[in-house]
């Protein structure tokens, strides 16, 4: 754990280096400012000292005192608003970048990252992790640097002032410094376990929110509440215990705080007896023992915000260091696709202990229509993520136009394919925008034609402000089936060589769905297009049709040959329209 800190403490650095510039005139207007604050006792001081009793009052010497005071006061502030403005800047930008950093590596993230992380949980980290560690950075830069100069600065006016008070000040310290130390190695360790189980929580509502529809449809509603408390319960367990540890640095430091006080007032005292010190000397030790133990709670605070800080950006940097996809070789090609496609020897498994995909064969001519059906997790969706090299395959080789695909660029490769998906995704933005997104310079007029082919502009037309159409990421109001029209008008903007069909049509009505399937054969005429189905019935004009069955080929040919085998994909096909 010592040594995990030591390292986010080092990559924290590392990113604060880069705006060393704004640290260097923030420190310039902190000694500026420490500086002034503290000479201010000693002009108070010698106020206090031109003050010899009634009617006797030295105005001549005590007015240029007061103006100079009044000048430092407002030099002080002026130093104190550009040190702010500094501070914030650093801050804001090295959050800025580590959430830069971490949407970057997100992008670059392999689809296994994704599958096995919930998306609340690294939401959590980009959002609310950085947001903590903004905080405790932020204090860290206003209260640390400041109260580290405030106490050099006024242990060198003590000393000129007396020796002795000085000294004893000096060995009353240590306390002070023990006490933060101590409660700092125990509250690191809680924060870091809060923000996971933070993570944790967001990721459960994210859940929740997403899924609320199927919730309620189950009656689940008691056991997700249930669930929520036992995670909360969890939380503020965690919480109870991190702010336990770090409520108790105030109260200790300021209790040493005031044994120093104690201490400077009563040796004092006995010195202004002695009459080694005056009066006004007494008043600016004891200004500058107050002034000297005020950094030591601010720093408390800020080492237990420090430990929450460097909790949540561990976690943030665990994702930014997270292995990325296996980047293009050096002298990968830009794919020219003629639509050929084979599969050789292709072995594939998500989990090494659970076999998948073994010994896989398949060859696809250019302009072919390839159905893949089969049941529920028999690896057709596996096929589609290892054509568009989501995933790459444990043994074997996929090739596209006679190239094996690990030697192409992933953009020239995913390029080449229109995928339609059974889960269809819109952002937030226009009907125009969304059916863009393939295309973006896509004119009107073809715009319209795409949405057109694909059925979608009569409900386009129907909506308040048609094609300038406000719709929020999941599509708001618009129906599944709709939505799904959207998805497939962005690909037949954009027609590219090789097109994917994964229950394209799931989501759309029979009547909708004809007219699709009109619209499909005139989009796949000539490409080579792979259709991933339940519904046997739409595929019944593919060219060739595989069957599978737990990860291997069980029979091949078209829909006639197949039903005449009267094998497995015919038992399937039969199943369909059994009564």
């Amino acid at each position: 754990m010592k040594q995990m800190k030591k390292s986010t403490l080092k990559k924290v650095l590392k990113r604060i280096k880069r705006y060393r510039l704004f640290i260097l005139f923030s420190l310039l207007c902190a000694v500026i400012s420490v500086a002034l604050s503290l000479y201010l006792p000693i002009l108070t001081g010698e106020a206090i000292d031109l003050l010899l009793g009634p009617g006797e009052v030295d105005f001549s010497g005590l007015w240029p005192i007061l103006l100079q005071m009044g000048v430092l006061i407002g030099i002080t502030a002026l130093a104190q608003w550009i040190m702010n403005l500094c501070n914030n800047r650093v801050t804001y930008c090295v959050t800025r970048d580590m959430r830069q950093e971490a949407i970057a590596r997100i992008e670059e993230l392999p689809l296994s990252y994704l599958d096995a992380h919930g998306t609340g949980e690294i939401v959590s980290r980009v959002i609310a992790d950085v947001d903590q560690f903004a905080d405790g950075l932020l204090m860290g830069f206003t209260q640390f640097f400041t109260g580290i100069m405030t106490i050099l600065g006024t242990l060198f006016f003590m000393f000129r002032v007396d020796v002795v008070i000085s000294l004893v000040v000096v060995c009353l310290t240590p306390l002070s410094l023990f006490v933060a130390a101590f409660i700092a190695k125990r509250t690191y360790s809680r924060f870091r376990e809060q923000s996971e189980i933070r993570g944790k929580q967001t990721a459960f509502v994210d859940e929740m929110i997403g899924n609320q529809k199927v919730v309620q449809a189950f009656g689940r509603e008691t056991r997700a509440q249930e669930q929520f408390d036992e995670i909360n319960d969890e939380l503020q367990a965690c919480s109870l215990k991190a702010i336990f540890y770090s409520s108790i640095t105030n109260p200790a430091t300021r209790f040493v705080n005031n044994l120093v006080y104690a201490a400077v007032c009563v040796i004092g005292a006995f010195s202004v007896l002695r009459r080694g010190i005056s009066v006004g000397q007494i008043s600016a030790l004891l200004s500058y023992a107050n002034q000297y133990t005020k950094p030591f709670n601010e720093i408390s605070g800020v080492v237990t915000e420090l430990q929450n800080a460097l909790a949540c950006a561990a976690r943030v940097f665990e994702l930014i260091e997270e292995e990325p996809e296996t980047p293009d070789c050096a002298d990968a090609a830009v794919l020219q696709p003629d639509g050929s496609v084979s599969l050789s020897d292709v072995s594939f498994s998500y989990r090494p202990d659970r076999k998948l995909i073994e010994q896989f064969n398949l060859s696809v001519k250019p302009g072919q229509r390839v159905a893949i059906v089969g049941p529920t997790g028999c690896g057709k969706t596996t096929i589609i993520n290892l054509l568009m090299r989501f995933y790459d395959v444990d043994a074997g080789t996929i090739r596209a136009a006679g190239k094996d695909i690990r030697n192409v660029t992933r953009e020239s490769l995913r390029r080449s394919y229109g995928m339609v998906l059974q889960d269809t995704w819109l952002k937030a933005g226009t009907i125009r925008e969304n059916i863009a997104m393939s295309k973006p310079s896509a004119t009107e007029a073809e715009i319209i034609a795409a949405a057109r082919a694909s059925y979608a502009h009569h409900f386009i037309k129907q909506l308040p402000k048609g094609y300038d159409t406000v719709i929020t990421e999941d599509g708001g109001s618009l129906s599944q089936g709709q939505k799904q029209l959207l998805c497939i008008a962005r690909v037949m903007l954009n027609l590219p060589p090789m097109l994917i069909l994964d229950e394209a049509t799931s989501s759309i009505d029979t009547r909708t769905e004809m007219k699709i399937q009109k619209a499909f054969a005139a989009m796949m005429k000539g490409r080579t297009s792979f259709i991933v189905a339940h519904r046997l019935s739409t595929i019944r004009e593919a060219d060739v049709i595989i069957v599978m069955k737990d990860g291997h080929i069980v029979e091949q040919g078209n829909h006639d040959s197949l039903l005449e085998k009267n094998g497995f994909y015919a038992a399937l096909y039969n199943s369909q329209f059994a009564v």
